[in-house]
């Protein structure tokens, strides 16, 4: 908090980084009067979870300062009667949508995953007024601007774990220590850049998959992915896609937050009245199921309704000779990944599938079994169950 200039601040989950920097913000903006604060991260949902964290603080110490009618609080801007603004606003890919603006002070969560264009665009914002750059995240990899920049002498560096942190659950820590390699636990809690972790879909093949205009005509069949949010917090997402003569299109990508499972499920049986699906492949794990059973009691859905979740297995692929294949989640992703070699599959051009694509990191552990995790895989996770379509036409379903 009494740090002046530069900071770069790495550290694990739930440690307060957050917390700490929106106050900072906060009374950056009440003690500095007609300045101007920007606060960015990839998503705007990441991106808001700090702006909100700022507001709240604000409204809770300095009421007075916040400005009403017309100029008051908006999802994206934060006026204060001294003249002094808060913006907050996701970068996306290349930061194109936020040039333009002369501030006093950046904020980046997430730093470690905004790409390098992003900093190109926003980085001369500083030039006039010389102001500071606060960066705060949990490591990704040894490489990109977040990276470099806690080795720069301008920058004041902080790193803290979470086992550091005194508020930490020891319980859940253990917990998460033997569900998670000993490299994920030390990138995700331990806040340190490990080298050996690897992006699964190359940044390359990303790009070449995505199309700015798809144009499809019939016949073809229609597939639906799903992946239900966990207890409220995450991306519930409902991902659409037509195959034709092996090829798949992506017709449609509907995200939500905090969406009761009533909402999930009014939601896809929309979707079901739209596109009138071959198959719909959905995550039954956790609250998923709650989505799934409903589905199972509907007429429209439940000859259609196919439970993949990957970490109960799901397949009978060989059943004629008595043996099941289970469907683990390497098999899902390398599916995706195929198709992606081969030319199979045609996104539209949206950069929050990038960032989720981007986020897929995978490793190899000491037994040679794969681990693939991601820190916002919300819509890849569905994408994979919409592209096992392919499989599925080869397949004989068997629900465990």
């Amino acid at each position: 908090m009494q740090t002046k200039g530069n900071i770069v601040l790495r550290s694990g989950r739930q440690v307060g980084k957050s917390t700490v920097i929106s106050q900072k913000a906060a009374e950056f903006a009440i003690n500095n009067p007609q300045k101007t604060v920007l606060v960015i991260a990839c998503v705007e949902r990441q991106a808001l979870l700090l702006f909100e964290k700022i507001l709240a603080y604000i409204y809770q110490n300095y009421r007075k300062f916040i400005k009403k009618g017309k100029d008051k609080p908006t999802k994206h801007k934060i006026n204060l009667i001294n003249g002094s603004v808060i913006y907050c606003l996701p970068t996306g890919i290349s930061g194109y949508g936020i040039r333009g603006y002369t501030i006093d002070l950046l904020i980046a969560d997430e730093a470690a995953f905004v790409g390098e264009e992003v900093w190109t665009a926003v980085t001369p914002m500083l030039a006039i007024t010389k102001g500071d750059i606060i960066l705060l995240s949990t490591p990704f990899g040894k490489s990109g601007y977040f990276y470099r920049c806690f080795s720069d002498d301008t920058f004041t560096s902080f790193h803290i774990s979470s086992e550091d942190c005194p508020r930490k659950n020891q319980d859940f820590l253990d917990q998460e220590k033997k569900r998670m390699s000993k490299l994920q636990y030390a990138q995700e809690y331990l806040g340190e850049f490990v080298d050996e972790l690897q992006q699964f879909f190359p940044t390359k093949l990303i790009q070449n998959s995505m199309r700015e205009r798809i144009v499809l005509t019939p016949p073809f069949r229609k597939y639906l992915g799903i992946d239900v949010a966990r207890m409220g917090q995450d991306e519930s997402v409902l991902f659409s896609v037509a195959e034709k003569e092996g090829i798949l299109f992506q017709i449609e990508l509907q995200i939500t937050t905090k969406t009761r499972l009533t909402e999930t499920t009014e939601m896809i049986i929309n979707a079901e009245k739209r596109h009138h699906f071959k198959r719909i492949f959905i995550d039954d794990g956790g609250l998923g199921v709650g989505v799934f059973d409903s589905l199972l009691e509907n007429n429209l859905t439940k000859r259609k309704v196919i439970p993949i979740n990957n970490s109960a297995r799901g397949l009978d692929s060989n059943k004629e000779e008595g043996r099941k294949k289970k469907l683990l989640k390497e098999d899902l992703y390398n599916n995706l990944l195929v198709l992606m070699e081969q030319g199979k599959i045609k996104l539209k051009y949206d950069e929050r599938t990038i960032l989720s694509l981007k986020s897929i990191q995978c490793e190899y552990t000491e037994a040679g079994k794969m681990r693939i995790f991601g820190s916002y895989s919300h819509i890849t996770e569905a994408l994979i169950r919409a592209a096992w379509c392919l499989k599925e036409k080869s397949l004989n379903i068997y629900i465990y």
